[in-house]
């Protein structure tokens, strides 16, 4: 999918939400730092989600992630809800498609604003309502040959 906001500098000037994508390719962290850099913010959080090697008392494979076609808009929904409802000075996130292994990132979320507690606050909202809201799926493969579709990842 082709990444909505992809560059910092491809925002405009007043507008907080600064990085959204929806990738096949390996996420960065020094990107999704970067864009939620601002001069005003007292705190920046960032949370990284990766593949873990279990789930549910299973040894987790591998696994893929599948986005239906609205996952970037929802994906920018879901940033704006955050923007208007806390004191977000930059927002950045991005999430990763196609075939990972373990320990791979997969979500990378950020969020600055005036003090940290804001900045917890409104990244932990951030990553909960994509988590629950961005039609994405993962299908997690098991290493005894198992394997099962998650609904929202």
């Amino acid at each position: 999918m082709a990444p909505m906001y992809d560059h910092p500098g491809e925002h405009a000037a007043d507008d907080p939400i600064r990085l959204l994508a929806v990738r096949d390719t390996p996420l960065s962290l020094d990107e999704v730092h970067r864009a939620v850099g601002d001069a005003a913010a007292g705190g920046t959080a960032l949370f990284v989600g990766t593949v873990r090697n279990h789930d549910g008392g299973a040894d987790v494979a591998g696994l893929g992630y599948s986005a239906h076609p609205s996952a970037e808009a929802e994906l920018r929904r879901v940033a704006e809800k955050v923007v208007a409802n806390r004191p977000v000075r930059a927002l950045a996130a991005v999430h990763r498609v196609g075939e990972l292994g373990v320990g791979d990132v997969a979500v990378i979320v950020a969020v600055s604003c005036p003090h940290r507690a804001e900045a917890f606050d409104a990244c932990r909202m951030l990553i909960d309502d994509l988590k629950h809201s961005v039609p994405i799926w993962k299908h997690q493969r098991f290493s005894d040959g198992t394997d099962e579709w998650v609904g929202a990842c």
